[in-house]
C-alpha cells in the first residue's frame, strides 16, 4: 500500500460555471479551481502531443474516446500559436510514488504530467470525466489544477466466464469500464465445474467437451427445469493474446485464474481419469432437473460444490503442469490464481490412494492433503518465477510459503494472513460481492444477498485488527463478479454499476477524505455518464 506522509484535501472550492462539470470518481488527492474560473474549449481543430513515443498510447485511449461519444478526435501534432492543445508528458520525481500525475488546465492548454506512463494514462482518465456528460462539437473544459496518486497498488474486478461465457469484444469492453475507473487489474476466472474456457492444446477435450454443458438449470438453485439447450465456448490462445494486449494498453494486468483442486468438474469431464474415481458418473444434486440421464462424468449443469475434484496423483500433477504451461506464458501477470476453494474432500476421504498418501506423507488429515497439493503447484508455479493467488481456504492445513491470499468468506482469512505476513488481497463476500442484489426489491434474478451501493463505499480494505505494520500486507481490495445468474452483458452491466464507482474511490482515495454525503452528488453526475456510454445500470441505494 503506498504511504503518504500528508494529505491534501482542497476538494470542491468550485464557481458556479465550472461545478456540474468537475465531479471527479474516483475523488483526487487534491482539486483547486480558480475563483473566477474559466474554460478551454477543445474540438477538432484542437492539438495534441506527447512528450515521448510511449504516451502516444494515452493520447490513443483520449482520441478514441471522443470519437466514439462526441464524433471527433484531436490532431496529433505540435500545437501552433494560440490554439487549443493537449499536451502529456513525463516528470520523475522521486518525492511520488509510481503512478502519480499532474492535471492543469489553463488559458489555452490543458497538461497533464505523470511519473510514469502509467500516471499519465490515469490523468487522462480525469480529463475525460471533465468534459460535458452530452455529446457536443465543442467541449468546454473547466480551469483546475489536480494532484492525484493512488491509495492501493492492487485495484481489481472479476469476472466469471465459466458459470456464463462472455465473448472477446464484451471482455474487452469489461477492461475499458475498470480503466475508466483507474483500476489496474482484471481477475479472468476461466474454469470451474459448469466450463472450461480456455485452449489448451496439449488437452484438447478441455474445450471440446469441458467446454460445454449439456443444460441449465432455471431459476434459483436446484431450478424449476431444465433450458435443455447445450452451452458453452471458450477462447483460443489467440484470442487470450489479443485481450491481455488490449488491456496492458489500458496499464491492466489480467490475472488467470485455473481452479485447483476443487470446482474441477469440466476438466475431469473431459479426462475422467483425474477423478479419484473414474468410473462414477457425475452426481446430480438432489432435486435438480438435468439434460438427460447423469451417466459418465458430465460438466455441471447447476451451480453449487461438487464432491468430484482433482485426485492428487502424479498423472494430475503432471496435467496441472502442463496445462500451466501453456497458460503461464500467455499472461505477463506476475501472478497466478489457482483457486484453492470450495473443495469438499469427501472423495479424498473415500479413497484407498488418498488415505496412503497421507499416511506417507506425515500429513495430519484432508486438509493437509489439500495444502501439500497446493504448496505442491506453488513450487511449480515459483519455479516459472511467478507467484500463486488462492482464495483464503489456502490457509487451511497450512499456507503455501509464498502465496498471496485473496479473502472472501468475510476478512477473518486475510486478517490471519497478514498476521503471517503474508501478501494480502481483500475481497469479502459482505461488501465487494457485486453478483449481490444492489436494490430492494431487485427484479433481476441474483445469487441473494443485499450489497448496496453505499455499503461499497462504507468499505475499508485494511482491518482494524491489523497492527500499521501488518496493514502494509493488505496489497488492496477487489470485487467479484459470479455469473450463475447473470447470463447476458447488460446484466453484468447493471450489476456492476454504479458500485464499480464507489469501489474505485474506496481504493484510490484515502480513507480520510471519503465521505458518502460528498460522495453521492458526484456519483448522481457519474450516471449521467453512464447515459452517454449507454451501459446499464442500477439505482443508488442509501441503506447500509
Amino acid at each position: 500500500m503506498f504511504k503518504r506522509t500528508s494529505i491534501l484535501i482542497l476538494l470542491y472550492a468550485f464557481t458556479c460555471s465550472g461545478y456540474a462539470q468537475i465531479s471527479i470518481i474516483p475523488k483526487p488527492l487534491s482539486m483547486i479551481s480558480p475563483e473566477n474560473g474559466g474554460t478551454v474549449r477543445i474540438d477538432a481543430s484542437t492539438q495534441i502531443s506527447v512528450q515521448i513515443p510511449a504516451l502516444q498510447n494515452s493520447a490513443d485511449f483520449l482520441n478514441d474516446y471522443l470519437v466514439q461519444f462526441y464524433g471527433f478526435m484531436l490532431k496529433s501534432s505540435k500545437p501552433v500559436g494560440n490554439q487549443s492543445a493537449v499536451y502529456l508528458s513525463i516528470k520523475n520525481d522521486a518525492g511520488k510514488t509510481s503512478s502519480s500525475y499532474s492535471l492543469v488546465v489553463n488559458k489555452n492548454r490543458i497538461n497533464i504530467q505523470g511519473t510514469d506512463a502509467i500516471g499519465v494514462f490515469y490523468g487522462v482518465q480525469s480529463l475525460i470525466q471533465l468534459l460535458p456528460v452530452v455529446k457536443g462539437a465543442v467541449l468546454p473544459i473547466p480551469y483546475v489544477t489536480i494532484t492525484d496518486a493512488p491509495q492501493f497498488v492492487y485495484r481489481g474486478m472479476h469476472l466469471d466466464v465459466a458459470r456464463h461465457f462472455f465473448p472477446v469484444a464484451f471482455v474487452k469492453k469489461y477492461i475499458d469500464f475498470l480503466a475508466l475507473h483507474k483500476m489496474n487489474y482484471f481477475h479472468w476466472h476461466l474454469t470451474d465445474d459448469q466450463g472450461w474456457r480456455i485452449e489448451i492444446k496439449k488437452y484438447p477435450r478441455l474445450t471440446q467437451i469441458g467446454g460445454y454443458r449439456n443444460g441449465t438449470i432455471i431459476g434459483h438453485f436446484p431450478g424449476t427445469g431444465n433450458d435443455n439447450k447445450r452451452y458453452g465456448g471458450f477462447y483460443t490462445q489467440e484470442q487470450i493474446k489479443e485481450v491481455v494486449a488490449y488491456a496492458t494498453k489500458r496499464y491492466i494486468t489480467v490475472i488467470p485464474e485455473i481452479e485447483m483442486p476443487g470446482h474441477a468438474s469440466a476438466a475431469i469431464a473431459a479426462y475422467p481419469e483425474l477423478s479419484c474415481f473414474p468410473e462414477e458418473s457425475t452426481k446430480a444434486p438432489e432435486k435438480t432437473v438435468w439434460s438427460g440421464p447423469a451417466t459418465g462424468k458430465q460438466v455441471q449443469q447447476t451451480w453449487g460444490v461438487f464432491e468430484d475434484v482433482f485426485a492428487p496423483t502424479e498423472k494430475t500433477f503432471t496435467f496441472l503442469q502442463d496445462v500451466l504451461d501453456e497458460v503461464i506464458p500467455l499472461f505477463p501477470s506476475q501472478y497466478i490464481h489457482i483457486g484453492g476453494d470450495e473443495s469438499p474432500k469427501d472423495n479424498w476421504k473415500r479413497s484407498a490412494f488418498c488415505q496412503q498418501l497421507i499416511k506417507e506423507k506425515g500429513l495430519k488429515d484432508e486438509h493437509g492433503l489439500q495444502s501439500y497439493f497446493v504448496q505442491r503447484m506453488e513450487k511449480y508455479v515459483n519455479s516459472k518465477g511467478r507467484t500463486i493467488i488462492g482464495w483464503d481456504e489456502i490457509l487451511e492445513g497450512g499456507l503455501a510459503p509464498n502465496a498471496i491470499v485473496m479473502s472472501w468468506r468475510g476478512e477473518e482469512g486475510g486478517i490471519a494472513a497478514a498476521k503471517l505476513k503474508h501478501q494480502v488481497i481483500m475481497t469479502p463476500g459482505s461488501h465487494v460481492y457485486f453478483d449481490h442484489s444492489q436494490v430492494k426489491p431487485d427484479d433481476s434474478l441474483t445469487i441473494g444477498g443485499y450489497t448496496t451501493v453505499r455499503k461499497v463505499y462504507s468499505y475499508e480494505p485494511v482491518p482494524k485488527e491489523l497492527s500499521t505494520e501488518e496493514g502494509k500486507c493488505v496489497l488492496g481490495a477487489q470485487a467479484n463478479l459470479w455469473t450463475e445468474y447473470l447470463p447476458y452483458s447488460t446484466t453484468i452491466e447493471y450489476q456492476i454499476f454504479p458500485r464499480i464507482s464507489a469501489l474505485s474511490e474506496v481504493l484510490w482515495s484515502s480513507k480520510q477524505s471519503r465521505q458518502w454525503e460528498e460522495f453521492e452528488p458526484r456519483l448522481r453526475n457519474q450516471m449521467k455518464r453512464y447515459d452517454l456510454w449507454k451501459v446499464h445500470y442500477g439505482a443508488i441505494d442509501v441503506s447500509m
